[in-house]
């Protein structure tokens, strides 16, 4: 009688992970019987979540506590990764954030840091992993791009123009792999319930205030289906896709004008 081989269990690993769509994403791989590797700045929190991972899905999780704003932080990474032996099949790139108000008068040293950890940090993991990943003909990675990656966004200046750096970067080497068995997706969520807000100081956007913000898993779902299809690129929720399409027919001046709307400063009430 012949023995039965038991099938490799896959590997992603998620930076931003400790909440939002990071985390979201992060389930979404357990709930598949994924092992996992969570990255963030905060360690304990994440050992929480490896906890609760474990105990509800039965799934390895391997923690590394990681400032992805350092220019050492992504070598770094992958080199603790690759000495631990762990094959990275799933690269998920979610960790990002912005800076909320007029070009002008927002901090530099912020912003520069913005770009380090939007940009710079997801292009080293990226091209770190994916040689890797061609040289075994298989692996899938997803982008956290936006919906600002096409769309010009006042007072988000910086981090909109981080997010078309990471769409175009991502539809650029998706065309170079064509004919390998990797895959690469752009994931474009519109404004979502996470702590995105509060990190970038706009709490006070017209958006938050009137609770236009979409539900992170449900941003998670449409992301992880996308991947695993192998899609290039995902827009999350209708009314973004129609606020897409409608984006593409019309100047962009006037697609600038109706972003500055939703997303200047809410008016607050006098009493």
């Amino acid at each position: 009688m012949k023995s039965r081989t038991l099938p490799v269990r896959q590997t992603a690993l998620i930076t931003g992970a400790s909440s939002g769509i990071g985390y979201e994403l992060a389930k979404l791989f357990a709930k598949d019987d994924h092992d996992l590797v969570l990255v963030s700045r905060t360690g304990p929190l994440l050992e929480r979540i490896a906890r609760e991972f474990k105990r509800d899905y039965g799934v390895k999780v391997t923690v590394i506590a990681k400032d992805l704003f350092r220019p050492e932080a992504a070598q770094e990474l992958y080199d603790e990764v690759k000495a631990a032996g762990i094959t990275v099949d799933y690269l998920v790139n979610d960790a990002g954030q912005g800076a909320y108000g007029k070009f002008a008068e927002t901090a530099l040293d912020q912003e520069l840091s913005i770009i380090q950890l939007n940009v710079t940090t997801l292009v080293v993991l990226t091209k770190l992993f994916l040689r890797d990943m061609l040289a075994r003909d298989s692996g899938r990675i997803l982008q956290l791009a936006s919906m600002v990656s096409k769309t010009p966004s006042p007072y988000q200046a910086v981090y909109a123009g981080t997010k078309a750096f990471v769409y175009n970067f991502t539809q650029s080497v998706i065309d170079e792999i064509k004919g390998s068995k990797v895959t690469m997706t752009a994931l474009r969520p519109g404004a979502t319930d996470t702590d995105f807000f509060n990190k970038a100081g706009a709490d006070d956007m017209w958006a938050v205030q009137h609770d236009k913000l979409g539900p992170a898993d449900a941003v998670a779902r449409d992301g992880y289906e996308a991947l695993m299809a192998g899609r290039p690129a995902i827009v999350s929720g209708l009314q973004n896709k129609i606020m897409d399409a409608v984006s593409n027919v019309i100047p962009d001046q006037a697609v600038a004008s109706g972003m500055r709307k939703m997303d200047q400063p809410a008016r607050k009430t006098r009493h």
